[in-house]
Parts: C-alpha cells; structure tokens; sequence
C-alpha cells in the first residue's frame, strides 16, 4: 500500500516527518512524504521530506489554491497542518481537498473558530464546567468600574508560539492602541502540562497523553516528561465534550495553580511541538491517523508509558 501526505508549514517538524515514516514502516506502508513552505531551501523538514514546495503565506488567498495543486499532481491523501495560522483557511476548504482525494487533518470550522480565540475559548469551556482562568478583552481593563486584580497575563486573543505575551503588572503595562485584539487572563502559578488528545472520525476520544512542561522555549516544550494523573485525563474528557466536533490530534495546555487548581488555558487543533514525547511513550497518533486514511482497522489504545523523558536539542541540516 502506497500513501502520500502532504505538511503544511512544514517549517522545522523534522521529527513529525520521522514519527509518521517509523508508523508507516511499522504498518507496511510505502509512505512518500511532501512538505511545503513559503522557502522551503530554509526549511529543515522540507530538506528531509521526499520532496519540497513552496506555497504562499498561509493568509494569502492563493494558499489554499497552491494546495490543491499539489494534491492533485501528487495524489495526496492526508493534508497535515503544523500551525495555527493556517487551521482556518484549510478547515474552509476541507471539502475542496476532499473533493480532489485528500483528507485534511484539521476540525471542522465551528471548532476552529473557538480555539483560535482565546476568549471564546474561555467563554466556551466555561460554559462546559472546564476549569479555566478568569479572561476578558483588553477593552474591559479601561472600562471603569472592572475589578481587574493585577497582575495579570497579557495575550493576543489569536496568539500563538507566545507572540507578544507579557505579564501586565497594572494597567500603566498596557497597550493603548494594539494591533491586534488582546485579552487578559488571570496570572497562574504552578506547574504547567500539556494534554494531548486523539478523536476519532466518530467523535470518541481514545487516547489523553499528558506531559510535564519542564523547560519552555519560544511556546513549545523542550523538555518533558508524561505523566498519568486522573485528574488530567478528567479534563482531556471535559475538553473532548465542550468540542463534539472536534477530530484528530488536538493538544490543550493546563496549568494546576498553587490556589485555585488546574486551568485549562490554551487549545491547539492540531499535532503539539511536543508530539514526538507522545509518540515515545507508546502512543502512535501518526499510526492511527494513517489507519483511518487508508481504512485499516484500528489499533488505537491509551496504554502509554509515564515517565518518559523528551529533551529537545538543536540539530543542523546542511545542504547545497
């Protein structure tokens, strides 16, 4: 059996490319892997994919087109975004791909719209029961009166990789004409973790793997650690009910605060930067979406291994 994938914004997920080759080598799968960038000769994982293209901004109106394209010449079956950025346009246009022969591995858009907000994701989890921190638009911090107790942690409302994120000491830290919205979000103090979810095409949640969040660097975990707390997997629950629609590899930050508990603070709909810990403590979510593309039964478990260890390092790719 021969499968095509397709990275998008494949930037520097060179071990997302391996985890999805030792899963297919593992299933029998002749796996041909595709990357693409907006320069993708500066790309680490295009270098190591089988082959490379360039694509515009993923903002840009001829994105999606740029996408098709190469899913129709290439016969590509599994599109895989790895940012943020491009979830919605691509989620748009699932049906366009479907249409030329290819899944996209992103949620439908009503889920997207809620968890690139990060106030509506507030709004939405706690209207679930989730645990979350107190979270309102910048807006609200001017307005008189507003019990705002600082201080208080500062974000654009579509943020992500912690763009232009700040503790807000009072209201002299604050902008007064951003660029972008922005929204304030009760400070948390304790130890930090990621939950990472598999969903399946019927909406059943079949795996949460929670790491530790260890060492941070520029938004993304370079040194983690799973963990198996039944608290934890009771939130990956909650999460998984407050989104029915939500499919595939999602990954949600929490943050257990020293007062007042875990906070579920962060959603991203797609694979986490700290996946390939995922994948070493046993759970395959590259495997299982390989499964459910080319129609194989699944093996889809949540036996996983705590304990295990991911520290992150630099590594050089040189070409030319």
């Amino acid at each position: 059996m021969h499968i095509t994938i397709l990275l998008s914004s494949a930037g520097r997920r060179v071990e997302l490319i391996k985890c999805f080759r030792r899963s297919a080598a593992a299933m029998g799968i002749e796996l041909e892997v595709l990357a693409c960038d907006r320069e993708p000769h500066l790309s680490a994982a295009c270098q190591v994919a089988d082959r490379a293209y360039t694509v515009p901004k993923c903002d840009d109106f001829a994105f999606v087109d740029a996408m098709l394209g190469i899913v129709r010449e290439r016969g590509v079956q599994l599109v895989v975004p790895t940012i943020d950025p491009e979830l919605a346009p691509l989620a748009a246009a699932a049906e366009r791909f479907e249409a030329s022969g290819a899944r996209v591995h992103v949620s439908p858009p009503c889920v997207i719209d809620v968890v690139r907000d990060k106030l509506k994701t507030a709004q939405v989890m706690a209207a679930a029961g989730v645990p979350v921190p107190r979270t309102v638009p910048l807006e609200a911090a001017h307005a008189y009166p507003y019990p705002i107790v600082w201080p208080m942690f500062l974000k654009p409302s579509g943020g992500s990789a912690s763009r232009n994120a700040k503790v807000a000491s009072s209201s002299a830290d604050l902008p007064d004409a951003p660029e972008e919205p922005m929204i304030l979000q009760q400070l948390l103090i304790g130890p930090e973790y990621t939950v990472n979810i598999f969903i399946d095409q019927a909406g059943v949640l079949r795996s949460a793997v929670a790491h530790r969040r260890l060492r941070i660097r520029a938004g993304e975990v370079e040194k983690g650690q799973t963990e198996r707390d039944p608290m934890l997997r009771r939130l990956a629950e909650d999460v998984a009910r407050a989104l029915p629609l939500a499919r595939g590899v999602l990954c949600f930050q929490v943050i257990v605060d020293n007062r007042i508990g875990p906070c579920v603070f962060d959603i991203n709909a797609r694979f986490g930067g700290g996946y390939p810990l995922v994948h070493y403590a046993g759970a395959e979510y590259t495997r299982w979406l390989l499964e459910e593309v080319a129609g194989l039964p699944s093996t889809v478990h949540d036996d996983w291994r705590a304990g295990a260890l991911m520290l992150r390092y630099d590594a050089a790719i040189l070409c030319g």
